[in-house]
């Protein structure tokens, strides 16, 4: 790659080049994946461009056309299966300077994408409204980069997923063509380009709906057992007249994991942390008691708003917190139909795929989601874990493949090959990732 030449193209647009600098920006936490570490170690661009406006990704993009550069776009990297992680080398774009928020009202927000999910929830707040669902990872995660590489978090027990109708209600995206174009996808057309890795369109700006802000306070209770733990989560997801953005269920030693928690979760028990609406702890408490468990750890709303959050144990966080005391630790994400699921898998592997449970609303029910840690030995047993979860009628999601449709789709979707034929016709942005696209 001449960089003189393809950057001469792109005067007055931040460009980093510095080689340590550059591989930094090139990687997710690819790592959490000893199947996928291999894989992708040394993937690094030759540059990073940290446009400032739409008018700088149009230029951008002109010139990777010209060039016939790769370009892998890029939020804040926190994504876990090399989803920016450029294959073919070339340009990363950094989009973290695009963060300005476009427009703000009740239930609606438009923001560029580079713009920080922590920044735009907070800005939300303070008109009585916020995101309704955010990664373990809101505090650095840009809103693009969610909209991109994930599919739900803390808010889907209320609000669902991602691809859901409604959550995501319109993005702009800048194509990479000879002449790049600005098209703006609205209503079900956004799936298009929704959790497609970027690899059909650059997306510039987003509009997504709100919800209403609760003072969400954060508790824990412990159980003797996992089935109460287990049975518990489900309980409260369905009980509508408790409002609740999280339950997060943790089996035993899972908790022990939890540094900043030792004091407050009794040793070997397992838990279920949660954030619920303030004015709901009465019936939760009861709830608790129902199912024999302990309310061992309380904050209010306006407690938990400080320091450190229940937030920061869940979904894939939890992974990040087991790798912090023991780095042979991978996982697995999975759906669940119903507990007994649960149950049957919990004691087909003991010990060695320690159930980590994440409550969603999917297609209007509540189920029990999955980020199961794994004891990890080799990959071919990585793959008789998954094969067996799949006989007996679990969804695998595989965190362990950089394959879009090989992870959670399992299938092509030609919704997103139609459209990166349509706005990408040099097979150009990120690379290697859409098998579709490599097997046509």
């Amino acid at each position: 790659m001449n960089l003189s030449v393809f950057t001469a193209d792109l005067t007055g647009i931040e460009t980093i080049a510095n080689p340590s600098q550059v591989a930094k920006l090139s990687e997710d936490y690819y790592h959490f994946s000893p199947i996928l570490v291999p894989l992708l170690a040394g993937k690094v661009a030759d540059i990073v461009l940290r446009p400032s406006d739409e008018s700088e990704v149009i230029r951008i993009a002109r010139a990777c056309a010209k060039h016939q550069i790769p370009l892998t776009v890029r939020g804040s990297g926190t994504g876990n299966y090399g989803q920016c992680m450029p294959l073919k080398g070339g340009a990363i774009l950094d989009m973290t300077k695009m963060n300005a928020i476009r427009h703000l009202e009740a239930g609606l927000a438009r923001v560029e994408s580079g713009i920080k999910i922590a920044a735009l929830d907070k800005q939300a707040r303070a008109i009585g409204w916020e995101m309704r669902m955010v990664p373990s990872t809101f505090r650095s995660a840009t809103v693009g980069g969610f909209i991109a590489g994930g599919s739900g978090g803390i808010g889907s027990v209320l609000y669902g997923q991602l691809r859901d109708r409604g959550n995501l209600r319109a993005v702009r995206v800048v194509t990479l063509e000879d002449e790049p174009r600005v098209i703006e996808l609205r209503g079900d057309d956004v799936q298009k380009v929704n959790h497609a890795y970027g690899t059909n369109g650059i997306i510039t700006e987003l509009e997504i709906p709100l919800a209403p802000a609760y003072p969400w306070a954060e508790c824990i209770a412990s159980f003797a057992d996992f089935s109460s733990a287990a049975r518990f989560g489900l309980a409260l997801g369905n009980s509508d007249g408790i409002l609740k953005k999280m339950i997060c269920v943790c089996e035993d030693p899972i908790p022990s994991y939890f540094a900043a928690l030792h004091s407050s979760i009794p040793s070997g028990s397992h838990c279920a942390l949660m954030l619920v609406s303030e004015p709901d702890l009465a019936p939760l408490r009861d709830l608790v008691r129902e199912f024999k468990g302990t309310l061992c750890y309380e904050k209010s709303a306006a407690e938990a708003s400080k320091g450190i959050s229940l937030v920061e144990f869940s979904w894939n966080h939890t992974t990040l917190h087991a790798r912090s005391i023991d780095t042979s630790i991978t996982y697995l994400q999975s759906l669940f139909l119903n507990v007994e699921a649960v149950e049957a898998m919990r004691d087909r592997f003991p010990n060695e795929v320690i159930m980590h449970l994440e409550y969603i609303r999917m297609n209007g029910v509540v189920i029990p989601a999955a980020i199961q840690l794994v004891r990890y030995t080799t990959e071919a047993r990585m793959n008789e874990i998954i094969a067996i979860h799949e006989e007996h009628g679990v969804f695998i999601a595989n965190p362990h493949t950089y394959i879009l449709e090989d992870g959670g789709m399992k299938a092509i979707n030609y919704d997103h090959l139609e459209f990166k034929r349509q706005v990408d016709p040099y097979g150009l942005m990120n690379p290697g990732k859409m098998r579709a696209w490599d097997e046509k």
